[in-house]
């Protein structure tokens, strides 16, 4: 397989680097994270200006047909920056729903705005009991009329404050941890009984607790049918863990780049600690771990759109699992090199490791999908 970037995909790619260049140096972040929203929302009409935000989606709705490749060097490129923007909220979750499952009329009524950078999307998921299990759900989905009322509560929603329009999963029989019976539900975040408190994420980004209390919607934001919702739902948490992967790289390499710089100025005993060989080889180390997750961001890309849902979901699991592991070694050679600065707010480094640690966490950290994987048998199916 051609794994070299077409012409197409190396304009998107130069595009981005130089826009994020000149846009996004350490300091400007800061003042992005302390702006409304906690992001800068003239860069995502700049992506939008570009064309990033369509890249996903087919070109008769409005998209540029830029296929999953394209999402993935997006991902990269805004990992090495810690670029702020509700990329992956918007466009590879709430993007992924619309692809998947959304009527022709809620992908007319909502994709244009994704599209130009106008419309917010957020996937509302997470319960205070549920952890890493989507299938642990308590909100409730009770027919009314023709519609719907939803009552719960969901956490940690991704850049759920500033959404316009919020994925909710919604318990519509069963029990609380029972795979069937749960519907994914379209909701408008300025519905009636929808309240929402934000807050800041360890990592810089922002995110949401947000209570349903008897929210009515229509029978249409209902998508697919009642009860299979969390097999669409883990469909686009896969290809969320694959643009992850590529924001992962994204992050390491960065990080790697910053530790470089520093032991080439940085002095002890008269000269650049750099010069020191045991230093050397770790920095060769986190290299190699680098390369190897690089690999696995090519493999999250290839199998995301895997028909088997068993097989893609083991592939996704393997993913996690080593993009974990690199990103945990990554980070903490980064920090251990840098020594007490590492640490500190106003330098870089620290931040990339905290990035890198919720990469991991979200949608199950790699012991999670390390304990999974083993009991469904290992990787590989049995012959």
């Amino acid at each position: 397989m051609d794994f070299d970037l077409t012409e197409d995909q190396t304009l998107i790619k130069d595009g981005l680097d130089r826009l994020l260049r000149e846009r996004y140096g350490f300091e400007a972040r800061r003042g992005f994270m302390a702006s409304a929203g906690g992001y800068s929302k003239d860069l995502w009409a700049a992506y939008a200006e570009m064309g990033i935000l369509g890249l996903p989606f087919a070109a008769e709705d409005g998209g540029f047909d830029g296929g999953f490749e394209g999402v993935m060097i997006v991902s990269e490129s805004l990992g090495r920056v810690l670029a702020l923007e509700p990329w992956l909220a918007t466009v590879v979750l709430g993007g992924g729903f619309l692809r998947h499952a959304a009527s022709p009329a809620q992908r007319a009524a909502l994709l244009p705005g994704v599209i130009g950078g106008s419309t917010l999307l957020a996937f509302a998921h997470t319960e205070a009991q549920s952890r890493y299990d989507v299938a642990d759900c308590e909100t409730s989905a009770m027919p009314l009329g023709r519609g719907w009322v939803l009552e719960g509560e969901k956490r940690v929603v991704i850049h759920g404050e500033s959404a316009d329009h919020l994925f909710v999963t919604a318990r519509t029989a069963g029990d609380r941890r029972d795979p069937e019976g749960i519907g994914l539900f379209l909701v408008p975040a300025s519905a009636a009984g929808v309240t929402r408190r934000g807050y800041a994420t360890t990592d810089g980004l922002r995110a949401a607790d947000i209570r349903f209390e008897h929210v009515e919607v229509a029978g249409d934001a209902l998508l697919g049918s009642p009860g299979d919702g969390l097999h669409l739902a883990e469909r686009v948490i896969d290809e969320a863990i694959a643009a992850l992967a590529a924001e992962a790289v994204g992050c390491m390499h960065a990080a790697l780049e910053i530790t470089l710089e520093y032991l080439k100025t940085r002095k002890q005993f008269g000269r650049a600690i750099g010069s020191f060989q045991a230093l050397q080889h770790r920095t060769a180390e986190m290299m190699v771990a680098i390369e190897g997750a690089r690999s696995m961001a090519m493999l999250a890309a290839m199998v995301a759109a895997l028909p088997d849902e068993a097989a893609r979901r083991r592939q996704m699991r393997a993913v996690k699992i080593e993009i974990g592991r690199a990103a945990r070694f990554v980070g903490q050679q980064a920090i251990q090199l840098h020594g007490g600065i590492g640490m500190t707010m106003e330098y870089a480094v620290g931040h990339y490791f905290k990035r890198l640690t919720a990469i991991d966490t979200l949608f199950g950290d790699m012991d999670h999908h390390l304990a999974l994987l083993a009991a469904e048998g290992g990787l590989l199916e049995a012959a």
